[in-house]
């Protein structure tokens, strides 16, 4: 099993509409083969001393694939093509951590 864990950076003030064009996707990703688990989260403030500073503008997804070749389809699925497309002025940057079980 594979695991991302994507950190996308938002323009300020449009993480709400981040969320949106990627929460209309998610039933079609939970679709892909492979698929075991995809979705966002953002930043929540515990309160705890170790945990880094909250971001506003950070929206971090976690994902889960059956293996590495599921999530290169995954990647050039027409349905993913068309959500870069929509979103790409609200992100100012992102990365992604791929890792498996160890």
């Amino acid at each position: 099993m594979i695991h991302v864990i994507a950190t996308a950076n938002i323009v300020p003030g449009r993480r709400s509409d981040f969320l949106a064009e990627f929460n209309a996707i998610i039933p079609k990703v939970l679709n892909e083969s492979g698929c075991l688990e995809y979705g966002p989260t953002i930043d929540f403030d515990s309160g705890l001393e170790r945990q880094n500073p909250v971001e506003d503008d950070a929206v971090v997804i976690i994902e889960k694939w059956e293996s590495i070749d599921h999530l290169k389809a995954h990647l050039v699925a027409p349905q993913m093509t068309r959500y870069r497309t929509r979103v790409q002025e609200m992100v100012l940057s992102s990365n992604f951590r791929i890792t498996e079980g160890a």
